[in-house]
């Protein structure tokens, strides 16, 4: 087996979701229903000056500007105006963007590969599975501490593609990395399986003081302290000793602010999802304080990012689909605002 992996692991498929009761997030596979959107709305979303298909991910580049994975299209905000920068690709469906260390440009799609742009290049290279790259949906982008970049269990170390399974030790061919530690340690996720940790040696299922394994988790982080948080029918907490169940709301994404304050949008029981700020002052209570910034009934809030000026932004998909910012006073809708300050 390979001698300790930094990265993340396993194409997914996300079906279903975050929230005591299963809160369902209806799935997109088919390319002629995107987000629900008739062929006319697709065209007229691919074609629209701001995001305004479902939202996955949403992430930040190296100079501020905030880079958001619309179904329709990848675009980026400047502070000013939106730039849809895959008007060129036919019909893709992307999920996620990273801009890597080097500055280079990535772009995952549920079915047709990765797309790539050098650093200070306005056009795309196409990896696809005929191209030996093993990679024929890509869900989710990693780029590890060694730099390699990662899409589900393909892993590119800037010369080639390779795709990991149980033939190289791992507990399943479903595995994702979710997140290597401050110790090194590499936290994994699997669809419909249980969560994993790597030791450089070992693969251990991680279980609760009950005796459960979690599993379907989709996002974990480490805060400043060096604790663990994930969702997985609610949200949790590992000190390296003990798993705190710290909310019965779930968290599809988790993130840490400057502050210390925890955010998550996931499913809260019978009211839909909900973006929520856990108060940093608060977060080792046994009740911490809990805000809920947003709720929606329809439909999913999904990726979530704090931008250097502090303001959190996160995608939506369902009758909402659209990217959001909140700037802890106002909640800005691009769709209504037309993408202008």
């Amino acid at each position: 087996m390979m001698k300790y992996i930094s990265g993340l692991l396993f194409i997914f498929i996300f079906y279903a979701s975050c929230g005591q009761n299963q809160t369902s997030v209806p799935k997109q596979n088919n390319r002629s229903h995107r987000s629900g959107l008739s062929e006319s709305q697709l065209k007229e979303a691919a074609a629209s000056k701001i995001p305004m298909s479902m939202v996955r991910n949403v992430r930040q580049a190296k100079n501020g500007d905030i880079l958001i994975a619309s179904y329709v299209g990848v675009y980026r905000y400047d502070g000013t105006s939106f730039t849809n920068m895959t008007s060129t690709i036919e019909w893709p469906t992307f999920w996620d963007v990273l801009e890597d260390r080097k500055g280079n440009l990535w772009l995952a799609s549920q079915d047709s590969g990765v797309y790539f742009q050098p650093a200070g290049q306005t056009s795309f290279k196409h990896f696809k599975a005929k191209d030996g790259t093993g990679i024929s949906s890509a869900l989710h982008i990693y780029e590890d501490r060694a730099g390699n970049i990662w899409f589900g269990a393909s892993r590119y170390d800037g010369k080639s593609f390779r795709t990991f399974t149980t033939k190289d030790g791992f507990p399943s061919n479903n595995i994702r990395l979710l997140l290597e530690d401050k110790t090194g340690k590499l936290w994994f996720g699997a669809q419909g399986e249980n969560m994993f940790v790597y030791d450089g040696k070992t693969f251990t299922v991680l279980k609760n003081e009950d005796g459960k394994a979690f599993n379907n988790v989709w996002s974990i982080i480490e805060d400043k302290k060096g604790s663990i948080w994930f969702g997985a029918n609610g949200l949790w907490r590992y000190d390296g000793r003990t798993f705190t169940k710290v909310s019965q709301r779930d968290a599809y994404a988790i993130i840490e602010d400057k502050k210390g304050n925890i955010w998550t949008t996931g499913g809260v029981t019978g009211q839909g999802w909900a973006l929520s700020r856990y108060d940093a002052e608060t977060l080792y209570n046994e009740n911490p304080t809990v805000t809920e910034i947003m709720s929606i009934k329809e439909g999913a809030l999904l990726g979530l990012l704090e931008a250097k000026d502090g303001s959190i932004w996160f995608g939506a998909m369902g009758p909402e689909s659209q990217v959001y910012r909140y700037d802890g006073k106002t909640l800005t809708d691009f769709k209504n605002e037309e993408g202008r300050e």
